[in-house]
């Protein structure tokens, strides 16, 4: 059953361009699915009923999984038996009359100003580590791209001297993000003084490294993140809030939504546009908003020149 599910998963990575995390979730899920199917004397999918798999889903609710990951699963689920009919490896597909729990959709979670200061307050920069973690938080909060496209920066996309980064999407597909001056400082800080105590003269491209001067992981930097938010008080926090606290700070100060969208990297404005439910008042100088704009506009032309 394992093999199945592997060739799958290559497969939906040739096919889609799946993100890395969007892979290993579905292999997880069909792998659950798998284990549960062989704990009924199921070995093969060929055997799988639809009963096993509304069984499947069951179980999952009476053990109060949140109604997002059981959805996940089932379209996990259904995606993998679609595949396995196209591929003809099955005569009929058990998913069919499968449902996903409804999933209400919830507004994000941000940060006020005065928090995300607090946040930063916290960082001792006076260590590499220290110097690492404040650039990442300003990096991020300064960008709006999501932990994932954090941690895969290299150093060669860091280009102080026109101020951005450049940031690899879920599809691959580049972007071009301004730094605000707070970021390229904490930045310029931690690549000549910090990183180098940390890679210990190994050969690195990672932008982020751990202890051991290797590429920090989503993981490692969200054991991060959390630390700093308990010590200032902030309980209410994710890998993702920095992100939207970004989105919601472009939006206030008057950012058009399409721009945004282009700087979060979203395939469909629909998902930009729940922020605009959350849109706060939060004035600011006209002349911050033309800066931003200014700065991606110049690093866009200059990329296009190269």
């Amino acid at each position: 059953m394992d093999l199945a599910i592997q060739q799958f998963i290559k497969a939906l990575e040739a096919q889609r361009h799946s993100s890395e995390n969007t892979l290993v979730a579905y292999q997880t899920d069909l792998r659950q699915l798998a284990d549960y199917a062989q704990t009924r004397g199921i070995q093969a999918w060929d055997q799988v009923t639809p009963e096993l798999t509304v069984g499947f889903v069951d179980d999952l609710k009476e053990r109060q999984y949140a109604a997002t990951s059981i959805a996940r699963k089932v379209a996990a689920i259904k995606s993998f038996f679609h595949y396995m009919c196209a591929m003809r490896l099955l005569m009929g597909d058990p998913t069919q009359a499968l449902e996903a729990p409804k999933v209400e959709k919830y507004l994000p979670s941000v940060l006020l100003p005065a928090e995300v200061q607090k946040l930063f307050a916290e960082v001792r920069v006076q260590t590499p580590a220290g110097q690492r973690d404040f650039a990442m938080l300003h990096c991020l909060h300064s960008t709006g791209m999501r932990v994932t496209e954090l941690v895969s920066c290299d150093v060669a996309y860091l280009d102080l001297a026109r101020g951005h980064i450049r940031c690899k999407g879920r599809t691959h597909r580049e972007r071009l993000l301004p730094l605000s001056l707070e970021a390229q400082r904490a930045l310029e800080a931690y690549v000549e003084d910090g990183r180098r105590l940390l890679v210990r003269g190994y050969h690195e491209p990672a932008l982020f490294v751990n202890h051991h001067g290797q590429r920090l992981t989503r993981q490692g930097f969200w054991l991060i993140m959390k630390t700093y938010a308990r010590a200032a008080g902030i309980g209410n926090i994710t890998p993702h809030t920095l992100r939207h606290s970004f989105a919601l700070d472009m939006l206030g100060r008057g950012m058009d939504l399409r721009m945004v969208q282009e700087l979060l990297g979203h395939a469909n404005i629909s998902t930009t546009q729940i922020y605009t439910q959350l849109r706060r008042s939060q004035p600011a100088p006209l002349v911050a908003v033309l800066e931003s704009l200014e700065v991606l506009r110049e690093a866009q032309l200059a990329i296009a020149g190269e």
